[in-house]
């Protein structure tokens, strides 16, 4: 077995926000798997045209269960303003996974600019110990052409 390791980059906190009372896993991972892009339609607020749906997959690499509870994300758009979501459960489930399992979902984002997503997922394993994941940061890219309407 492996140990957990606390995050530890200053101010008690992960760079995203996550507190060092709770522990990077081995083995657990969260990735990108595929960003779709959206441009307007009457769905999308005319002030936010640009929709980004995202596909990501938690896996669970380590050798303990580990139940999600959470996430929290930080989007920084280029205009400078600043977008933290955070909340409990993932697209309104609490996914449980044994090792080796993974839990896929998808969710989207709505804006007037790119932007740079970032974000983790938080829970506990199977002794009750609190964990988290931390999901690479992705850029969300209007294309050219779709800035010339």
């Amino acid at each position: 077995m492996v140990a957990p390791r606390a995050c530890a980059v200053g101010r008690n906190e992960c760079a995203d926000g996550v507190s060092t009372s709770s522990l990077e896993l081995p083995g657990l991972t969260a990735r990108l798997d595929r960003l779709v892009y959206h441009h307007g339609g009457m769905s999308l607020p005319p002030d936010k045209p640009h929709a980004f749906v995202y596909f990501i997959t938690v896996r669970n690499g380590s050798d303990r269960v580990v139940t999600l509870l959470g996430r929290k994300w930080v989007i920084d758009h280029a205009d400078g303003t600043r977008l933290v979501v955070e909340g409990d459960k993932i697209v309104g489930e609490t996914p449980r996974l044994a090792p080796g399992e993974q839990f896929s979902y998808n969710s989207y984002h709505v804006t007037a600019t790119d932007a740079r997503a970032q974000g983790s997922f938080h829970g506990a394993d199977e002794f009750g110990a609190r964990i988290h994941v931390i999901l690479p940061p992705f850029d969300l890219v209007i294309p050219p052409e779709s800035t010339e309407s």
